[in-house]
């Protein structure tokens, strides 16, 4: 026999650490190989990391729900000599790897004691008194199945301490779900309760949405029920910024071999209102709000497909309209060719979307969350308005633009998001058309 380290096992190219869920072997038990010793918990999936060979299990390093890097040494088996050799190796585990299991029904052989400790513990009361806790690959198995938290509380479940299991949730699937309507019980009996209305969804071409769409659909109804949604308006005179740029557009091209579209004039200006209003480029976080030290700009773009992505400009306060211009053609192009990587659309702290390039004269967008506010920009249009010259009111032909700014009331108040919306709309008004290239 020989000592031998458990590592925490790398389950994917992009995680970086695990969650322990719980030991299934306790100190001093003896294993057989391939027994399971522990359950891992990522952001994308569950795992049980069996025995490499028979032996027992000295000593544990690390307890259940805590976070370990992969690589960390997490346990130390002793195990026979023989296999040594073939478990030095760390082990990477994915999806495709992870052979696939027929769901289990939950042991119905329990006493009374523990029939009732499950239904407690599955029952929103129990939720509610002490919070159940739901593995990223549960949750995640909900959102596929649309399946909310107050029916995953009421799922019988059949892991430690009654955690629920993915073979609890298919077999509760499998079983037709008898849960799908339950409503959650309220000492208030005025309440409002959300009605259990059929409608009548009519006839015609079904088309089934993709991976993206589904995720588009479930960020989108989970920022509205998260963020109450309030919508400031107001209009800019995009003059000065539109004649500098038709008149500087080819040359800018040549001098820097890209091309000059209006977002990194509208990502600069709206990264200094940002530096005056740094409260709007912040998240929420339970009782507290994050305020952001790097204003990263995300861009709301169309991908080939019809489904929206939103690339981000880094630390778009740091950078000349030459390097602005660069970052927003990359993006561009990757989105349209899906060449997007995953950094490329992480970290945003402020989200803009113009809506005018299709067309729409404004929007009310809905918040990107985490973020706590989102600019839409209408269309330029020319407009005869009524402006003030040396001669007095005088009516000419201005290129005008409506700015529709969503802000999250709950740590956004009117004042905030219409002073911000505002002050975006005077440095696009205060556009110097002496400016070089």
């Amino acid at each position: 026999m020989t000592k031998f380290e458990l590592r925490m096992p790398k389950m994917g190219e992009s995680i970086t650490e695990g969650t322990i869920i719980n030991w299934l072997v306790a100190e001093g038990d003896v294993f057989d190989e391939g027994d399971i010793i522990l359950e891992v918990a990522t952001d994308k999936v569950d795992n049980e990391v069996p025995a490499p060979a028979s032996g027992t299990l000295i000593k544990t390093l690390f307890q259940a729900k805590d976070v370990v890097p992969v690589g960390e040494v997490i346990a130390i088996l002793e195990i026979s000599e023989e296999v040594k050799s073939s478990v030095k190796k760390p082990v990477i585990l994915n999806e495709k790897s992870i052979p696939k299991k027929k769901a289990q029904k939950p042991n119905s052989r329990l006493n009374l004691s523990q029939k009732e400790e499950v239904n407690s513990i599955s029952s929103p009361l129990g939720k509610s008194e002490g919070a159940l806790f739901f593995s990223p690959l549960i949750i995640k198995i909900a959102k596929e199945h649309h399946i909310s938290f107050e029916e995953l509380a009421r799922i019988p479940a059949s892991g430690n301490e009654g955690r629920l299991r993915k073979s609890d949730v298919f077999q509760y699937i499998e079983d037709g779900r008898p849960y799908k309507f339950a409503q959650p019980v309220v000492k208030d009996p005025t309440a409002y309760r959300i009605p259990q209305l059929q409608f009548d969804k009519g006839k015609g071409k079904v088309i089934e949405m993709d991976r993206m769409r589904q995720m588009i659909a479930d960020h989108m109804v989970y920022s509205k029920h998260t963020s109450p949604h309030v919508t400031a308006y107001v209009e800019a005179d995009l003059t000065n910024m539109v004649n500098w740029r038709n008149a500087n557009k080819n040359a800018f091209q040549e001098k820097y071999g890209e091309r000059l579209t209006f977002t990194p004039l509208f990502i600069e200006a709206v990264a200094k209102a940002v530096k005056d209003f740094p409260n709007i480029n912040a998240s929420v976080d339970g009782n507290n709000i994050i305020v952001k030290k790097d204003i990263n700009i995300g861009m709301a773009t169309a991908l080939p497909s019809g489904n929206l992505i939103v690339p981000v400009v880094k630390n778009a306060d740091t950078k000349d309209l030459k390097t602005l211009a660069e970052n927003v053609n990359e993006l561009a192009g990757k989105a349209r060719e899906n060449k997007l990587a995953g950094d490329d659309i992480k970290g945003s702290t402020f989200t803009i979307s113009n809506v005018g390039t299709f067309g729409s004269v404004m929007g009310t967008p809905i918040i990107n969350q985490p973020e706590v506010a989102i600019l839409a920009l209408g269309i330029i249009k020319k407009r005869p308005e009524v402006i003030t010259t040396e001669k007095g009111d005088e009516i000419a032909i201005r290129s005008m633009m409506y700015l529709s700014l969503s802000f999250d009331h709950r740590v956004v108040d009117g004042f905030l998001g219409g002073s911000f919306v505002r002050k975006v709309a005077d440095y696009f008004e205060k556009f110097d058309v002496n400016r070089k290239i």
